[in-house]
């Protein structure tokens, strides 16, 4: 059902001259991805190989970070891609570095920073600001992710919290896919209490229970969207890949992955 939706889709976004000539110019589209976005790019993407005749070859990697599987210091290094999706902010950082086309970013998703504790252990009070620094206090022992929430855990959250300096030894910056893994089957495993990273990177590992979002009042604002790179090949079939991610076609996806639409839509 999700799939003939979102062929149906596809008609309305402008692909249909892609469908056209799919047979005599389809080619290899390159995706750059980070984990948090990738449940809902692996669910339409045969949709559109198939409707196009492209063949999309994906690459994971977070969105920052010091990791050489960083989107960022992947095109540094000169790993080609078409088109990233990762998030804004990280984008916009690789527009001022001439690594993606101005004007090419389109937003696909809100997302929110979320909690996981080992599945049958408590799930801690974190609905105020008050009660949220109280966990983290408590806690033995804080997993993030090394790249964008658990950037702004480390350089922003912690510091505006005054506790930067109380949690510094017992926090643990977890290296994501795909070398890597989730910060939630670290939990899992009980090698730390309590974990945090995108809810959408949290809600289908095994092992953990999903205890919420962050306050309101700090969740850090974070998006994911998608731009297609100054060395791009195939930018027209770039552009018809992030018109379907960012459609409504992608809506029921997003919500089973604990993302929202994005503001307008």
């Amino acid at each position: 059902m999700k799939a003939r939706s979102a062929a149906r889709r596809l008609a309305g976004l402008g692909v249909v001259a892609l469908m056209v000539t799919g047979s005599v110019s389809a080619e290899e589209v390159r995706v750059m991805i980070s984990a948090g976005f990738y449940q809902v790019y692996a669910a339409l993407g045969p949709t559109f190989e198939r409707t196009t005749g492209h063949r999309l070859i994906a690459t994971r990697g977070p969105s920052m970070g010091d990791s050489p599987e960083a989107i960022p210091n992947r095109l540094a290094r000169g790993e080609t891609a078409d088109v990233v999706i990762m998030d804004g902010g990280g984008a916009d950082e690789l527009v001022k570095r001439g690594l993606v086309r101005p004007g090419s970013k389109m937003e696909l998703a809100k997302s929110q920073v979320g909690m996981v504790v080992r599945a049958g252990a408590a799930k801690p009070d974190i609905s105020t600001v008050e009660a949220f620094t109280r966990t983290l206090l408590a806690a033995k022992s804080i997993g993030h992710s090394d790249s964008a929430s658990g950037v702004y855990f480390r350089t922003t959250l912690f510091p505006k919290l005054g506790i930067a300096d109380q949690v510094a030894r017992k926090t643990r910056a977890v290296r994501g896919p795909p070398s890597g893994e989730p910060v939630a089957a670290v939990v899992a495993r009980g090698e730390v209490e309590i974990g945090f990273q995108q809810v959408s990177e949290l809600l289908h590992v095994p092992g953990v229970t999903f205890v919420g979002p962050i306050p309101a009042e700090l969740q850090p604002g974070h998006a994911f969207a998608g731009a297609i790179t100054t060395a791009s090949r195939q930018p027209d079939a770039a552009r018809a890949l992030l018109r379907l991610l960012a459609s409504s076609a992608a809506d029921p996806i997003l919500k089973e992955n604990g993302l929202t639409p994005p503001q307008g839509r």
